[in-house]
């Protein structure tokens, strides 16, 4: 595999994770809470910028490959995985939404896994409701670690927690959604 610049800012995304974890570790001695959430939230949306601008430079300059292909998702998985498990360990989110939110990413990553093997990813290629469910997820996550009011009147706490809602929701429906999808081919390939 020859490096190239999209699959490098996969890379950082990944790296980014431990720093994202770290800045909660760091003794309020030295950084604020506030100060805490403002870089956290800031290297999360950074993160998130990179993903739309990855897989953007990887069409643009056709440097697109089946290992970006593979690691683009992951790097996606993990980063959103460990702002649940942060958020949850800051009592800023629910334990069972984080749950539902993540299992249905390892569940679908597993059903797509399954789909390439059979030859049919295009049945179970990401769909609008997706879409609209990973607006949702950024959303409340990048709200749940700002946790303070920035705009006067809008309680990030209650965006946050709104948008997870939203998310946690449209995560099911979208999961019940690409099960549909695969569903002839659990049928025809023994699933069931």
């Amino acid at each position: 595999m020859v490096p190239n610049i999209p699959t490098a800012l996969t890379w950082l995304r990944i790296l980014l994770i431990p720093v994202f974890v770290t800045v909660y570790y760091i003794p309020e001695a030295w950084i604020s809470a506030a100060a805490k959430n403002w870089i956290a939230m800031s290297v999360f949306s950074f993160a998130a910028i990179t993903d739309w601008f990855d897989g953007y430079l990887a069409r643009r300059w056709g440097q697109t490959s089946a290992f970006g292909a593979f690691l683009d998702p992951v790097a996606d998985k993990l980063m959103v995985a460990a702002a649940l498990i942060v958020l949850v360990w800051l009592d800023r989110a629910d334990s069972w939404l984080a749950i539902i939110i993540i299992g249905r990413e390892i569940a679908i990553s597993a059903l797509r896994e399954w789909m390439a093997q059979l030859g049919e990813t295009k049945s179970v290629a990401v769909a609008f409701i997706g879409k609209v469910k990973t607006a949702a997820q950024m959303t409340a996550i990048i709200a749940l670690l700002l946790w303070q009011p920035v705009i006067p009147g809008i309680s990030t706490r209650w965006l946050g927690t709104i948008a997870l809602w939203i998310a946690a929701i449209l995560t099911l429906w979208s999961m019940f959604h690409y099960l549909k999808l695969a569903a002839p081919h659990f049928r025809r390939h023994g699933g069931g």
